[in-house]
């Protein structure tokens, strides 16, 4: 007896200290061995500090930052990422930043972000997502890799592309134009445009992509909502393993409510949907909810996708769907109304091409002005202000060796800012730069224009997205002229998404 439990206290004992070890190569070894690697290549930051790695400083930047409202300008890179913007003056366009013990190279060059992006050898998946991330993302489109990415990627570029778009527009233009005509109350008086276009693009969303109305699903954007902003509360929070299973936070606690309540009321529409099969020729419908609402029932193991991705395909339509033309709407009419002859000049072509008619498809592609003011628009204030990558194995970037597991950050704030690619102006609003196309714009930097992402993972909504903003801006300005309204709070935050905090103020006034 004595001779068991011995062993069972030296087993223990040996397990104690691998486990030990194991933690201690995680946590300390590994991150000081990374740093010492990268610096000997000349990339650089604030050292490694155990066991918040730089977490703390970056969030005091940031909250110091974003805690009051800010001039008119368009200058908000130092604002939004004020840490990549301190960090870049201090070691140089690409540097190494710590996440606790994860290390994280912000890379910032056009030429090497191209070749991460393009990803011909397979070496910069995207980065895994943990904690409240995961429960926001899950396994969708926006974060798979693989076999899951191209199945749903395949049946996205068919949902959101081409002939498809087309037959979306008379649904778009009925969302947009109930909006326009309720705004018939407000002419001569002061309207917040974001709190308008959240609603219709939501509007918008479920009716192209889910066949139903905004009310069927609004407990569902809600609930999205909420779980975002927990999401935005705790980025720069680190949860150590096996803390959650002490104690949880109050943010955990309802974060994990939040998830579970999303799964229901999905599967509900799911349901529903399965329901109504008998009575549509075209089985599960033809809409993006029936198409994964059919590959999730596919008979063909190949080509079927699990019931908790088909969740999270439809959840981050929810979310993403809508929240990147919302922040693109609000900002292209802020600087329209802040700059009246860029608005005059868009208004002249909407008019030329349509009169007070619905715009076309045809139409819409000949928008060439509205399509300048919208690059530049997605320039200065981009929906999506980082984009993330892991390093799959031991590579070589440039001149860099880069170890496995380190995750790459791209600041598309960083390079939309600045000022060698896009000259001393680069903080004005001058949409002619986009006359003769991005490429003339960027001086042939093909990655310094990132609003969707570029190579294979460019975003699949793009077309979408960029269809939406120029039919509701053409419905807009047929109708009313916008001013700024001296109530509106110049207020850019980081909530996910780059969004205007306090909303964008306009007085209508009937063209």
């Amino acid at each position: 007896m004595a001779i068991v439990l011995a062993l069972i206290i030296i087993i223990s004992s040996l397990f104690l200290l691998r486990s030990l070890f194991t933690c201690l190569n995680n946590t300390w070894w590994t991150p000081i061995t990374i740093q010492k690697m990268m610096k000997s290549q000349g990339i650089k930051g604030l050292p490694f500090t155990f066991p918040h790695g730089n977490t703390k400083v970056i969030t005091a930047m940031r909250n110091q930052s974003m805690s009051q409202p800010m001039d008119t300008s368009h200058d908000i890179f130092p604002r939004i990422q004020p840490h990549v913007y301190s960090w870049i003056k201090t070691y140089g366009m690409n540097f190494i930043n710590w996440h606790g013990s994860q290390a994280q190279l912000f890379v910032n060059e056009p030429e090497l972000i191209k070749e991460i992006l393009n990803n011909r050898e397979g070496a910069y998946p995207k980065m895994d997502m943990e904690g409240y991330a995961k429960k926001l993302l899950g396994e969708a489109l926006i974060t798979n890799e693989g076999e899951k990415w191209a199945t749903v990627r395949k049946l996205a570029n068919h949902t959101f592309h081409s002939e498809s778009l087309k037959n979306m527009i008379p649904e778009v233009s009925k969302s947009i134009g109930e909006m326009v005509e309720k705004w018939k109350d407000y002419e001569g008086k002061e309207i917040d445009v974001h709190k308008e276009f959240g609603l219709v693009t939501t509007q918008v969303i479920s009716r192209t992509a889910f066949g139903s109305s905004y009310v069927e699903g609004k407990h569902i954007f809600e609930m999205v909502a909420k779980l975002t902003e927990i999401t935005v509360r705790n980025i720069y929070k680190l949860c150590f393993p096996g803390t959650s299973w002490i104690i949880k936070t109050n943010d955990e606690i309802e974060a994990e409510k939040l998830e579970k309540a999303i799964k229901r009321a999905i599967l509900d529409i799911v349901e529903k949907r399965k329901a109504d099969v008998d009575k549509d020729a075209d089985g599960f419908g033809t809409d993006y909810l029936g198409q994964l609402v059919k590959i999730a029932n596919d008979f063909n193991e190949k080509k079927k996708i699990t019931i908790e991705q088909m969740i999270d395909e439809i959840k981050a339509i929810y979310g993403a769907g809508h929240l990147t033309t919302t922040n693109l709407l609000s900002w292209t009419v802020f600087l329209l109304a802040t700059n009246q002859e860029w608005q005059e000049k868009v208004r002249e072509e909407v008019l030329e091409l349509f009169g007070r008619e619905t715009p076309t498809s045809d139409g819409i592609a000949r928008l060439k002005t509205m399509n300048m003011v919208i690059n530049e628009s997605l320039r200065l204030y981009p929906p999506v202000i980082t984009m993330t990558r892991k390093v799959e194995r031991e590579i070589k970037l440039g001149n860099l060796t880069l170890p496995a597991k380190i995750n790459i950050f791209i600041s598309i704030l960083a390079l939309h800012h600045n000022e060698e690619i896009w000259g001393k102006d680069v903080h004005c609003f001058l949409p002619d730069r986009f006359a003769n196309g991005v490429a003339k714009a960027t001086k042939n930097n093909v990655a310094a224009f990132l609003p969707f992402g570029m190579g294979p993972r460019t975003c699949v909504g793009l077309n979408f997205t960029t269809n939406e903003a120029k039919i509701a801006l053409s419905m807009i300005l047929q109708r009313y002229k916008l001013s700024l309204s001296s109530n509106y709070v110049h207020f850019p935050a980081d909530v996910f998404i780059l969004t205007p905090k306090k909303g964008v103020q306009v007085i209508l006034r009937k063209v």
